[in-house]
């Protein structure tokens, strides 16, 4: 049959097992077994027997492909051997894939028409070939993360930092009330000067109309500014009311009798 890729490259497919493993239709990998080992179902016309089994193949020194199978019947006692030869030859566009050998098979497979058997085996090689094609030309592509030749690999551009963030701006707030400048005429006489210790001046400044909302609300006003309290009425005493006149008229009699007794001397 013929495989629109080079010959070159099915020869590099056909000497890695792993591709040969995933070009087989349909084989589901044993783990840890060999590369071509397996699970494959085969169907013949109507009916359909699964195998287990391993393909080898082995190249040649004439450039050819020496390929031996063994399987068993999953639910039976058949047994399937093939003995083929795999050669290549290079054609316009591609290459051109044949099959030469030999199978022999007893079990459930010999009670189907030889026809569908016939068929089978062919579609199955068939696959077998296309599969193989389409791996060698994934290779002539090359991976992805290659770039073509003559051109150099574009480095992924890197993410613009984000712009800076700059900070608000200082908000000029007027300065609080106990740093409030007092005008000369509102200071009292006994305010301290530039000299005074800096303790005394806040002290100063804190008892006059500099002082802060919460020193007015719990503080008592102090200094000039300070309410003059009312004055009480104490109600008098009646024998002081009396004792006073008293006195004043027993002072003056005094006065008198002395004044008389000097003129007599």
């Amino acid at each position: 049959m013929f495989v629109p890729v080079p010959a070159e490259r099915l020869r590099e497919a056909l000497a890695d097992p792993a591709r040969v493993a995933r070009a087989v239709p349909g084989l589901q990998q044993d783990a840890g077994a060999e590369p071509v080992a397996g699970r494959l179902k085969v169907r013949v016309g109507s009916h359909s027997v699964t195998y287990r089994g391993s393909v080898r193949i082995t190249g040649q020194d004439d450039g050819s492909y020496a390929i031996e199978g063994d399987a068993t019947e999953t639910r039976g006692t058949g047994v399937v051997k093939l003995a083929l030869t795999l050669s290549l030859r290079e054609a316009d566009g591609g290459a051109t894939v044949r099959f030469e050998g030999t199978a022999s098979a007893d079990g459930r497979v010999t009670e189907l028409p030889p026809d569908a058997v016939a068929s089978a085996t062919g579609r199955l090689l068939s696959r077998f070939a296309e599969n193989l094609g389409t791996l060698g030309a994934a290779d002539e592509v090359g991976p992805l993360d290659e770039p073509p030749p003559g051109k150099a690999p574009e480095e992924p551009q890197a993410p613009e930092p984000p712009a800076p963030v700059e900070p608000p701006a200082p908000i000029d707030l007027p300065p609080a009330a106990f740093e409030a400048e007092v005008p000369p005429s509102a200071l009292p006489e006994d305010f301290p000067g530039d000299d005074a210790p800096p303790a005394e001046a806040a002290h100063a400044r804190r008892t006059m109309i500099g002082r802060s909302a919460e020193e007015v609300d719990h503080a008592p006003p102090r200094g000039r500014y300070a309410p003059v309290p009312a004055p009480q009425t104490i109600a008098p005493n009646p024998v002081l009311r009396w004792a006073a006149p008293a006195a004043a008229v027993a002072l003056a009699s005094a006065i008198v009798v002395t004044r008389a007794l000097r003129r007599r001397r």
